[in-house]
């Protein structure tokens, strides 16, 4: 008599464990189902991977955990007396220092003289040079071997200032707030 009567028990107590399980599942609502917010057109930033900050440039992308990062910085200086470089510095522990800049011929910020027109025509011959080839000689890194080859260092060109502080703005928001970020320069 024991032994039809003890499946019965553990059917039971299966059906009151389900029961229970089922009731409790249904009291948890469900989150509800926002959609992410798209990207902003105005500076190229969105919501990116959970716990990283991603960049898509012309030049290549880059992507950093966001507890990876030591310092982030912007600023400008002046290479070999002809160049303006504003430049947005992104420290890492670890091996690597990565560098975003826009530069600008320092002809651009003085007042207009007959070099900026010599400046302007040498942009479009390096324009023009590079359609010919097939290359987008604007959007590549710009060295001097050896002065400005730095060991370790992971560089990107950006074409615009506008899109450079969009950029600062991009990772130093995901930086304070935790929260992975995309940017993408138009």
């Amino acid at each position: 008599m024991l032994t039809p009567m003890f499946p019965k028990i553990h059917l039971l107590c299966l059906f009151g464990g389900l029961a229970c399980c089922t009731s409790l599942l249904a009291q948890e609502t469900p989150p509800p189902n926002e959609p992410a917010p798209a990207e902003d057109a105005r500076t190229g930033d969105s919501p990116g991977p959970a716990r990283f900050w991603q960049a898509d440039l012309a030049g290549g992308s880059f992507m950093v955990a966001l507890d990876r990062i030591a310092s982030i910085s912007r600023h400008q200086y002046v290479l070999d007396g002809a160049l303006i470089i504003d430049e947005v510095t992104i420290d890492t522990v670890g091996q690597a220092l990565t560098r975003f800049y826009f530069i600008t011929p320092i002809t651009d910020a003085a007042a207009a003289t007959s070099l900026t027109g010599i400046a302007n025509r040498g942009r479009e011959l390096v324009d023009k040079a590079a359609q010919r080839a097939g290359t987008e000689v604007q959007n590549m890194v710009v060295k001097k071997y050896p002065d400005t080859s730095h060991a370790k260092s992971i560089e990107y060109r950006v074409l615009s200032e506008r899109d450079l502080t969009a950029l600062y703005a991009s990772v130093r928001n995901a930086w304070e707030s935790g929260r992975g970020r995309q940017f993408r320069a138009r």
